[in-house]
């Protein structure tokens, strides 16, 4: 708190003579109803009223009448500063997001979604938004926001209108790729009901996650986490006791196609299921957002009930990063999952937290990535679909992330040592042909290409990927999808200019702003599979899902790395052939968290054998066999290792297609 300066009062005078109650408060109401204590004490009576002030009050000792009145004048001269306003505005909660994108791949470092500018170099339609300011006048205004490519200063340069008027400041160049609050002066607010603007200047990328407006002009938002966190969820008037939104059998979080075919698959065994996913689409990488097409055989089982689910999510084969968002079935799929009765389906919610006692996870608790409302779901069990094993994560799962050793695991393909390389995250991109030649931006912030070293290509693949243990997967998402960006559009406008007679009529179409991330973290199971296992055909006692898909470990390229040491965002591969090999179920559910299950690429494998685990088809079949699991230890109030133990034929006569007589 800023010192008051009272004439007559000499420096240092409020913090010895006055009741630090004063000092106490932050709002005027708070100080009403817990008055500054010295006030009784000095003259009983004082409130009906004092007769002291006529002929002394008893007790009343010298000096005790200047501290009152000093307090009394304390009081009403802190009253514009206990009475502050702040007027708090996240940015995805915009009314009308206009050509701007909501990105929460970062809510696990930044405790909060943001938009962006994803125009692909052309300016994109303005964000707005109506807001009610509880009067009006001066208010100073802060914007948080950053330069995400700072070299020396990047692209995302955006305005801030005001009832249609710019503040008078560009923000997204500073130069810096920290998020903070940039400083956006002090503002004349003329309307109670203000509309507020945020002007894309380029179409590359610039983001915004808050606004601020407060009439402490004085007032500095901050800007370490866990005090922004506070300060976030004070004014966004969030408690620790989100909407309830009831108990299921089945909580399963990750709508890819591994959490789907789960929630799917549970559903028709009769189980009430609630399906999460953080995105408004279901399909995770095979989705309109990321664009993979799927993979893995699903005739090759030995059994011939799973696979089923896998099929009608499928929506054929556009290969990746096709630009016709049509062609990878988004309405599809939710059509399919909306269909079933047993099914409550959550898109836009972002699981952030786990309520457990013990081992055993009682609730999940997300919040919505555009309206920041937040639901707690309870449960008798979960699934980690998530990819990135975060609900195993946040419950204490034991997991695994990165390469083991060759002295760890005894895998020839694995490791000289342990360290932290994963696999990449791609960004997808494609353009299509016009009738007529178009330029691309200068690009002097993105990676520089040349006559030597460039991608002639018209369309991506998957071997645009960064994040060979450089960088962070999970923490470092965002810097991962920048990275991926400043490769393309530096690419793109190398050809545009240097082949315009392939390039001059083509336009990017489509570029892709989530990341489809292959690698993270594994939670550890009662088995974790090996590359012996997938090689030899091993077939367990517990086998469930028949896997086809090669060994197929990505590194950088060779070339690229030769460009791009340390930079790498192109990769290689080789593909190592395996016999069909089945998964066992006791990959499927976490070691020492009772009632977690998990399906997709973070089940219990070592860094080698999920090189052949992790496609998508495969990973469907996992949630198939969990939904059919979850039912049977729901049926005998069992854990999903019970279900293993005591329970295993009736899970295998499920997988083939038997009615079996229930079990004791």
């Amino acid at each position: 708190m800023n010192i008051l300066q009272i004439p007559g009062l000499k420096s240092g005078a409020i913090d010895s003579e006055l009741p630090p109650a004063i000092f106490a408060k932050t709002t005027l109401p708070e100080a009403i109803q817990s008055p500054c204590p010295g006030f009784q004490s000095l003259c009983p009576g004082f409130q009906s009223p004092c007769p002291g002030f006529q002929s002394p009050c008893p007790g009343f000792q010298p000096g005790d009448l200047r501290k009152l009145l000093i307090a009394i004048v304390l009081i009403f001269l802190m009253f514009p500063v206990l009475a502050q306003n702040h007027v708090f505005v996240e940015t995805e909660s915009f009314e009308d997001k206009g050509g701007w994108v909501i990105d929460q791949q970062s809510f696990v470092v930044m405790n909060s979604s943001y938009i962006m500018a994803h125009g692909m170099g052309r300016p994109v339609k303005d964000a707005a938004t109506s807001v009610k300011f509880p009067k009006t006048g001066k208010y100073h205004l802060w914007v948080r926001t950053k330069d995400w490519a700072p070299f020396p200063k990047g692209p995302g340069k955006f305005q801030v209108l005001v009832d249609g008027k710019s503040v008078g400041q560009t923000f997204g160049e500073s130069g810096s790729d920290a998020w903070k609050w940039y400083d956006g002066g002090v503002i004349d607010i003329k309307n109670a009901n203000t509309k507020l603007a945020l002007k894309d200047l380029t179409g590359f990328n610039g983001r915004c996650d808050a606004l601020l407006f407060t009439d402490d002009l004085k007032f500095t938002p901050p800007n370490e986490l866990e005090a922004l966190t506070a300060f976030r969820r004070k004014l966004l008037n969030l408690t620790d006791k989100p909407q309830d939104v009831g108990r299921y059998d089945l909580v399963v979080v990750g709508g890819g196609i591994a959490g789907t075919c789960a929630a799917i698959s549970a559903a028709r065994m009769g189980l009430t299921v609630a399906l999460i996913q953080d995105r408004p689409v279901l399909g995770g990488n095979n989705s309109s957002e990321v664009r993979v097409h799927l993979m893995g055989d699903v005739d090759k089982n030995h059994y011939p009930k799973l696979g089923r689910i896998v099929r009608e999510m499928d929506n054929g084969d556009p290969g990746n990063g096709n630009p016709d968002a049509k062609e990878y079935g988004d309405a599809r799929k939710i059509s399919i999952v909306k269909a079933e009765k047993n099914i409550s389906l959550f898109l836009n919610t972002h699981v952030f937290k786990v309520e457990k006692e013990n081992d055993i996870i009682t609730a999940v608790v997300g919040r919505d990535i555009a309206t920041n409302q937040e639901r707690r779901f309870s449960g008798s069990f979960f699934s980690d679909c998530t990819g990135d094993g975060t609900v195993g994560f946040l419950a204490g799962a034991e997991f695994r992330m990165g390469r083991e050793s060759k002295a760890e695991t005894g895998e020839s393909l694995a490791a000289e040592k342990s360290d932290d390389f994963t696999l990449g995250t791609s960004n997808l991109w494609a353009s299509v042909d016009r009738d007529t030649v178009s330029s691309f931006p200068e690009t002097p912030w993105a990676m520089q290409f040349s006559d030597e070293y460039h991608i002639d290509e018209p369309k991506s693949d998957w071997q645009w990927e960064t994040g060979f243990g450089n960088f962070n997967t999970i923490t470092q998402a965002e810097q991962i999808r920048d990275h991926n960006l400043r490769a393309i559009y530096g690419n793109w406008s190398y050809l545009k200019k240097n082949k315009a007679a392939k390039y001059g009529k083509k336009d990017l179409a489509w570029v892709a702003y989530i990341g489809g991330k292959r690698e993270s973290r594994r939670i550890i199971g009662d088995y974790v599979l090996n590359q012996m296992d997938i090689q030899e055909g091993k077939f367990y006692p517990d086998g469930s899902v028949t896997a086809t898909w090669t060994i197929d470990l990505h590194f950088p390229d060779a070339k690229n790395s030769k460009y791009f040491e340390g930079q790498e965002f192109f990769a290689g591969t080789k593909h190592i052939k395996v016999a069909p090999y089945t998964i066992p179920y006791r990959c499927l559910y976490s070691k020492n968290i009772q009632n977690l299950f998990m399906a997709g690429r973070n089940i219990s494998t070592t860094h080698v054998a999920f090189g052949s685990t992790r496609v998508m088809r495969t990973c469907g079949m996992m949630g198939e066999v969990v939904g059919f699991a979850s039912y049977i230890a729901a049926k005998y109030k069992t854990s999903p290792r019970g279900v293993y133990k005591d329970h295993l034929p009736e899970l295998t006569g499920i997988l083939k297609g038997e009615t079996l007589a229930p079990q004791p």
